[in-house]
């Protein structure tokens, strides 16, 4: 059976982009073989962060996960911190020189989150590596990822090829399933950056909690351009990312969507994707909130997991220790 594995940050509440871009695709390939479900809350603390904040948004990001159709028995859902192993096999990958500081100094969002910045913490550079880690550890064959993270997939795919050159066949070399519609949805009032709750704009990023007159709002309100035309095109940032959003919330493709609305005007197609990303996401707000009034039981799927995840971490760290000459 394929072994799946993908990883999320518990950084603030989930938006439409996590949910088009990757989450869904969780719920679709839970049953393409064993699937692993990570929340990388290590990954969370590479930037000035509350404690008690961070407990809380992993309890949300596994509330969301599970109510966009994660099941524990088709699944494993877990949180980073509670496998100590990807600690332990970063540190491994990383100081035995198969990630190089050339290949990190490269990396497109170590560059983007350093830029004018004096200093840095040193996570936000050996990220990937930790990343390379949460992947192999799990002898991963598919990766469901968002654009953003190919070149990070690539380097973990690097680092298992070279691991196994160096110290015998034992980490499986990872294939990226990035999605050909929905990799990156863009920010409704700056469609030229990538949606996002931490460095995106307030009325420009839907969440999927979002109460429906506030996905509403945002949606109607977003910045297209001076024409009136529903169609992709250059300068047509704005109503392209809206083309896309609702071929996905309804199932057509944009060509469709575009046919559909041949002469129609921004105003009917605006209130039309309001109303199909409303409806996409309401189920998931719906069970999320029947959720997350219970911590104890979100703890102990979570625990669950780890002891799962735990079990699989361990042998592969175990035979890359062995592998290495630590005996």
């Amino acid at each position: 059976m394929a072994r799946v594995f993908s990883g999320i940050q518990p950084t603030g509440s989930k938006h439409l982009g996590n949910y088009i871009g990757a989450i869904r695709h969780y719920v679709s390939d839970q049953d393409l073989g064993e699937a692993f479900y990570c929340i990388v809350d290590l990954h969370a603390i590479s930037v000035p962060y509350d404690v008690d904040a961070l407990h809380e948004n992993t309890l949300d990001t596994a509330a969301t996960l599970l109510g966009a159709g994660l099941e524990p028995e088709r699944c494993t859902l877990f949180v980073q911190s509670h496998v100590a192993a990807h600690a332990y096999g970063a540190w491994l990958l990383g100081a035995s020189g198969l990630a190089t500081f050339g290949e990190l100094r490269r990396m497109t969002q170590f560059k983007e989150k350093s830029e004018g910045q004096e200093s840095v913490s040193v996570d936000v550079f050996t990220y990937p590596v930790l990343q390379a880690a949460d992947i192999l550890l799990y002898r991963t064959d598919r990766v469901p990822v968002g654009d953003d993270q190919r070149q990070h997939l690539e380097l973990a795919r690097n680092i298992a090829q070279r691991f196994n050159a160096r110290f015998g066949e034992t980490l499986t070399v990872p294939e990226a399933a990035i999605p050909s519609a929905g990799g990156r949805v863009m920010d409704l009032q700056d469609p030229t950056r990538k949606m996002s709750t931490t460095r995106g704009t307030p009325q420009g990023t839907v969440l999927v909690n979002d109460p429906p007159e506030v996905v509403a709002r945002k949606i109607r309100s977003a910045v297209t351009d001076s024409g009136r035309e529903v169609h992709r095109g250059d300068g047509k940032e704005g109503i392209a990312n809206l083309i896309e959003i609702h071929s996905i919330a309804t199932g057509q493709t944009p060509d469709q969507v575009e046919a559909q609305y041949d002469g129609a005007g921004y105003g009917q197609f605006k209130g039309d994707v309001a109303e199909s990303v409303v409806e996409m996401l309401r189920p998931v707000r719906e069970r999320y909130q029947q959720l997350r009034t219970d911590d104890a039981e979100l703890r102990s799927i979570l625990e669950q997991g780890a002891a799962h995840a735990r079990s699989v971490a361990d042998d592969t760290l175990s035979l890359m220790r062995q592998r290495m000459g630590f005996r």
